[in-house]
């Protein structure tokens, strides 16, 4: 592909930001990645692995000249940066980011930004664990959706240029209201996250099963618990903070399911129970075949030999 941004600045430089430069960089997207970060560590590491063609030491530095801003910090630090940036943005800039929350980053970052500017604010639905600069690669976009939110009176031409863009780097975009993607998302990841990180709480609450046992003999289901427990503390708790109404709507809907569930446990309802789970089970043959994920033993990880394979 040709270039579709002379010079684009990523603010913050984690998994997202990192993965879109090795992604922009493959695909001959951008004329300049220029990054910072509010860590000097951050910034060094950056450096050192050559993350961007420039690592500067101030985001003022960073969007100078640019006509692609991304950024790629936490929901709660959204309306701080924006303010920051906002008298730095050239004429005709675009400004996006890559918050798991829409309403929100739209309410924070919108009335800093100059009307010389457009913004299109964005959700790539992609992610690992890991965080940090080393933690980027291209193909974590690769056939994953990428949700635009751009307003009404957003310039049209800008939301296709970033589409584009994202596009480029492999992702499947469409675009949604920042309200449905909040509710959506509360569904499909913020409330996930949370029951994961519960469970994860409950077995290190159970005193009764030690330590030992619960890393010697997790099985998979315990063990992907884990890995989503694992993820940024510091994203998720302003996930959750930002969109505080849909996740409680989706979590109240979650424990009524919950407390159906123990009903048929406790009186031996078999046939609840496995009418339940048949339909749970489409929704996993759903999402293969929608390739979103793979029907390969084990999700498609390598198993190494000191893996459970259980």
């Amino acid at each position: 592909m040709s270039v579709l941004y002379n010079r684009v600045a990523l603010i913050g430089l984690g998994l997202i930001a990192g993965s879109m430069a090795h992604a922009m960089r493959r695909a001959g997207l951008a004329g300049e990645i220029v990054g910072t970060a509010r860590s000097a560590e951050t910034r060094a590491i950056a450096a050192e692995i050559d993350l961007c063609d420039r690592i500067t030491d101030t985001m003022a530095e960073a969007v100078a000249g640019a006509d692609l801003v991304v950024l790629a910090v936490p929901v709660g630090a959204m309306a701080a940066v924006a303010a920051e940036i906002a008298p730095h943005l050239a004429k005709g800039a675009t400004v996006t980011d890559v918050g798991s929350v829409k309403q929100a980053v739209v309410d924070a970052v919108g009335p800093h930004l100059p009307a010389h500017v457009h913004f299109v604010p964005g959700h790539p639905l992609a992610g690992t664990e890991y965080s940090g600069p080393h933690s980027g690669f291209a193909e974590l976009f690769e056939n994953r959706y990428v949700l635009l939110t751009p307003q009404p009176d957003t310039d049209t031409t800008a939301t296709a240029r970033l589409r584009a863009l994202w596009e480029g780097c492999g992702a499947l975009v469409e675009e949604m209201e920042p309200e449905r993607h909040d509710l959506v998302l509360a569904v499909t990841s913020h409330a996930p996250h949370l029951i994961a990180y519960t469970m994860v709480g409950v077995a290190d609450d159970l005193r009764r099963v030690t330590d030992q046992e619960v890393i010697k003999y997790s099985a998979t289901g315990f063990r992907d618990f884990t890995r989503i427990a694992a993820s940024d503390p510091t994203m998720w708790r302003d996930v959750f903070l930002s969109n505080k109404e849909a996740t409680l709507e989706i979590l109240g809907r979650f424990t009524e399911e919950l407390f159906a569930l123990q009903r048929a446990i406790r009186k031996g309802d078999g046939d609840h129970l496995h009418a339940y789970f048949t339909r749970t089970r489409a929704i996993r043959r759903g999402i293969i075949e929608a390739g979103q994920d793979t029907d390969a033993p084990n999700f498609g990880r390598t198993v190494t030999k000191k893996e459970d394979k259980s």
